[in-house]
């Protein structure tokens, strides 16, 4: 166990490379079940029985609104007016991870201990290095291969003069494999290391999943006090 304890502290130490402040939690149950300050997110989780689509996992705890939910399947949504299709239209088996990516960011209270303090006009709060299962990486980048994009950071760098993003000058478009070229580079660089590719598999209990079966329970809240324990000092479950 060792070994993973160790994965832990580098985990940490890339953190803080990245520049970004963590919140500091008054115990591990902040880190819980909590809502990021951001532009949508609700102040807590609670439930919402009608969220829509593939958000709807999170309705026993959610952390985003009903209409949010809905918002999150939209092309060019009024949540942030991202258009998917900035290099024709994105295939629908590539563009169902994003939604899937959205409804996790927009909805999950189990992302405690990776959000972080960030000095944005949108938001104060940002998710870091979240340990993203390494089977969800890997279908997210074979399934977005014949999609194409322009950019290898979707964060910024965009041209937003048109209302919603456009690629900016002498970007050319070209399937996601020339910018994204492995898993670990799509699911890390895309949103400026919000995830980080886990070593570890879906059902393990080390990393957050995309996807799961709400009427088998929500994985992620197990990953998630896995983590805050870790944080808090209290050891590695099961050492």
């Amino acid at each position: 166990m060792a070994w993973q304890f160790l994965q832990l502290l580098l985990l940490a130490l890339m953190t803080a490379v990245w520049g970004a402040q963590p919140r500091t939690p008054q115990d591990k149950k902040d880190l819980l079940n909590i809502c990021m300050k951001a532009k949508h997110h609700k102040t807590k989780p609670s439930p919402e029985d009608k969220l829509y689509g593939q958000c709807s996992p999170w309705k026993k705890n959610a952390c985003c609104s009903v209409n949010t939910s809905q918002e999150a399947h939209k092309d060019v949504s009024y949540l942030y007016r991202f258009n998917w299709d900035h290099c024709g239209l994105m295939k629908p088996a590539c563009k169902r991870h994003f939604i899937q990516d959205t409804c996790l960011y927009e909805c999950s209270p189990n992302l405690g201990p990776w959000i972080q303090e960030v000095n944005q006009s949108w938001r104060k709060e940002r998710i870091l290095n979240v340990p993203l299962c390494k089977e969800d990486c890997q279908s997210w980048w074979e399934d977005c291969r014949t999609s194409y994009t322009c950019k290898s950071n979707w964060h910024k760098g965009w041209n937003w003069t048109s209302g919603s993003n456009q690629c900016p000058v002498n970007a050319a478009c070209h399937p996601f494999h020339f910018y994204f070229p492995t898993p670990a580079a799509l699911c890390n660089e895309i949103w400026s290391h919000s995830y980080k590719v886990s070593n570890y598999s879906r059902g393990s209990g080390r990393c957050i999943q995309l996807w799961f079966d709400p009427t088998q329970g929500n994985p992620n809240e197990e990953v998630v006090r896995f983590y805050a324990e870790a944080m808090n000092g209290a050891g590695l479950p099961g050492a």
